[in-house]
């Protein structure tokens, strides 16, 4: 059997005992529609025999492929697609419930999904790994600065409130949770957590001046309203330019500064009002602060 190609060029294989050799015949283009020309091409023997090709193999025109791509020594066919106003783990999860389904195939064949969306999973698993030791990390930075696991638990209540700000705000950008959303959230905890440690250290330093609970608190928050605001404000407006590019790069840059500058909002609140209020529970009132 002989295949067609492009060019004019006739390809096929010749199976000599265990051995295959790949055979090329040559012809002008207009010839490949006439295959009784093709299968009077003369072919001569090793003797000098004098043979036609229909003689030796069967003639058919059949569409073949113009580029094969192998990788690891196995054939490869790439099949592309771009993603638009969907994230791309949920289109490619739906996709391989509907390809394993409605696709069959066949013996030797198998399905793959790379690119962006194993990017993506790899990053994602390695995030899962990255994230829970960051928060543990942070604890015990804490817990060696305050000396107390009370007062490292309650500025840790920053991270969730601030995650909480940081996924409202990627819908309403109309955006996806990606890998660059998910180290913007990292970048938050850190913000949100320096906040926290302003003002529970300012309140802490008035306990130790003699300060009732209730007038500590409250001058507290009024002495560290300015400094958290200034750092929430400052890394929200410098990410702000970020935020609403829409420019080469974006698709990365408005994840990572959207989740910021959400998760900042809701930080900073919990900051300045609901801290306060938790205090007065996590120190007990027999306690003498040094």
């Amino acid at each position: 059997m002989i295949e067609t190609a492009l060019g004019g060029a006739v390809a096929t294989q010749v199976l000599v005992g265990e051995r295959t050799f790949d055979l090329v015949v040559k012809i002008a283009p207009k010839a490949v529609s006439d295959l009784d020309s093709i299968r009077n091409l003369p072919v001569f023997g090793a003797n000098s025999e004098r043979l036609t090709l229909g003689a030796l193999t069967t003639v058919e025109v059949r569409s073949g492929l113009a580029k094969i791509m192998r990788e690891g020594n196995e054939r490869r066919i790439a099949i592309k697609l771009s993603v638009r106003g969907r994230d791309l783990g949920s289109l490619v999860g739906e996709a391989q419930t509907k390809a394993s389904t409605a696709v069959k195939l066949p013996p030797g064949y198998r399905m793959l999904w790379t690119g962006a969306f194993e990017n993506q999973q790899r990053a994602m698993r390695r995030l899962l790994v990255v994230v829970p030791i960051t928060i543990v990390a942070i604890f015990f930075l804490l817990f060696t600065a305050f000396d107390s696991g009370k007062f490292a638990a309650l500025i840790l209540l920053n991270v969730p409130f601030a995650a909480v700000g940081g996924i409202l705000a990627l819908p309403i950008a109309g955006l996806d949770l990606s890998v660059s959303a998910m180290v913007g959230f990292i970048a938050l905890f850190g913000v949100s957590i320096q906040s926290g440690v302003l003002l529970v250290e300012r309140v802490r330093e008035l306990r130790r001046l003699g300060k009732p609970m209730r007038e500590a608190v409250i001058q507290g928050s009024e002495s560290r309203l300015r400094p958290v605001m200034m750092t929430a404000l400052m890394a929200a407006l410098g990410l702000l330019p970020a935020a609403i590019s829409t420019g080469v790069g974006a698709e990365t840059a408005r994840p990572f500064a959207v989740v910021i500058i959400g998760g900042l909002v809701t930080a900073t609140l919990l900051t300045l009002f609901l801290l306060p209020i938790l205090y007065p529970s996590f120190e007990s009132e027999q306690r003498e602060l040094i």
